[in-house]
């Protein structure tokens, strides 16, 4: 039977590629370090400090975050904690979706707001060129190829290193990819919400990360499998969710996120969980009904 590994490194669940940046296939999202409904500033910015700093003690050496968490806020804690940067960390950032209040939110990847978009995030994270940059949502009131068409110009200008989309579609992605290479994709996707399986299965055919995130996704009846799982190898159900994750496909970027260094310890452990075969078929073979968001 699978252990836990005694031994907690991001770098136990191997690397990937982001075009020509190779980090450790066990990610951090920095969503939650900002306040309550992803707004204003964590009720203890200690903590989320000092989960950053242990999150690239712990080999994790992917960083994802966006310029509407908080707003601002995640860039700038980021910066805070970690700035100057290893060489070998990657931040990856958003734009195209701004927070307006708690719990809200409206597109706006217009040319103009995305160009101010990179400027801002590139003063926050306090860096000359953003590693990855994604489109963080498709506006339905802009053309898609527009906003591309933006990021592909600012990274002719050195500003952008490598562009990347969240929350797509198959076409998205296609027509994207006529217009600038792109070297990942984050959209909801988990052991219970699998609605993107041919997707991911796209980019892993394509040489594209996938990178998921909502990791437990909302299934009732998935988590009571995991919840067995789990039990049965002395683990969390988050853990079994994630190394089900690793081991579903190469091109799989978690990106599990937490303001807390326990939490965050635990979520790297996972990087050493390695599911046994028939563990992981009995997983795959639950047929969750689609997540439903409202």
């Amino acid at each position: 039977m699978t252990q836990m590994p005694t031994t907690v490194s991001a770098a136990a669940a191997g690397t990937i590629a982001l075009g020509d940046l190779t980090v450790n296939r066990l990610g951090y999202g920095a969503m939650r370090i900002t306040g309550k409904g992803v707004w204003g500033p964590p009720a203890d910015r200690n903590a989320a400090l000092a989960t950053l700093r242990r999150a690239v003690e712990l080999g994790v050496n992917f960083i994802d975050t966006a310029d509407s968490y908080g707003p601002y806020i995640s860039e700038e804690l980021i910066a805070e904690a970690l700035a100057p940067y290893a060489s070998d960390l990657v931040i990856a950032t958003k734009g195209g979706w701004q927070r307006v209040g708690p719990g809200q939110w409206i597109h706006n990847a217009s040319p103009k707001h995305l160009e101010e978009a990179v400027e801002g995030s590139l003063k926050r994270l306090r860096v000359d060129r953003i590693a990855v940059y994604q489109l963080h949502i498709p506006d339905p009131a802009v053309s898609f190829d527009a906003s591309m068409e933006t990021l592909a110009k600012m990274q002719e200008q050195g500003k952008i290193q490598h562009v990347a989309l969240s929350n797509v579609t198959l076409e998205h992605l296609e027509r994207a990819r006529k217009i600038v290479p792109i070297v990942s994709v984050q959209n909801r996707y988990s052991f219970a919400d699998r609605e993107w399986d041919y997707l991911l299965d796209h980019c892993e055919k394509s040489g594209i990360a996938f990178i998921p995130w909502a990791p437990l996704g909302q299934n009732r009846q998935a988590h009571d499998v995991l919840d067995r799982v789990a039990a049965e190898l002395n683990a969390k159900p988050l853990q079994v969710a994630l190394a089900w994750l690793l081991k579903r496909s190469r091109a799989i970027l978690p990106i599990p996120g937490t303001s807390s260094v326990a939490h965050l310890e635990e979520n790297i452990a996972s990087a050493g969980l390695k599911l046994p075969d028939p563990i992981f078929k009995e997983l795959s073979a639950v047929q969750a009904p689609h997540a439903v968001l409202r």
